[in-house]
């Protein structure tokens, strides 16, 4: 079975129950998925959150996790893949989220097309 993680939008949608598409919404919904929420996620929704784009729920970490989704921490080999990457996407943390997801053999759920052009496996958010 194949291995999810979760752009940051798409995490962010599922939280606040907002429209996916029906086959990630089935891989969501899959109590057998493997997913995941990058804590490069939470790094980029913090910025936004101090700088009053977005409003974190106090309880942010019960409620991924209560959606079952793992949390997968930024490891060394994670940062240093991101020097490797062609500059396809200049987002920072869209690209830590593509490294881990090559390192951690991770098909990535997004609605980002560009995050596609690495070459790796993503499904329509």
């Amino acid at each position: 079975m194949p291995r999810f993680l979760l752009d940051t939008h798409v995490w962010l949608w599922w939280l606040e129950s907002r429209r996916i598409s029906v086959q990630a919404q089935q891989i969501l919904d899959d109590v057998t998925s493997d997913l995941m929420v990058s804590v490069a996620s939470v790094w980029e929704l913090s910025i936004k959150e101090m700088k009053g784009r977005f409003r974190a729920p106090n309880n942010l970490l019960e409620c991924t996790l209560a959606s079952g989704f793992g949390i997968l921490p930024i490891r060394w080999e994670h940062a240093r893949r991101t020097v490797f990457l062609p500059n396809h996407h200049g987002d920072p943390f869209d690209r830590l989220i593509v490294a881990q997801a090559f390192e951690e053999d991770r098909v990535v759920i997004t609605r980002d097309e560009r995050i596609g052009e690495y070459g790796i496996p993503v499904v329509p958010a």
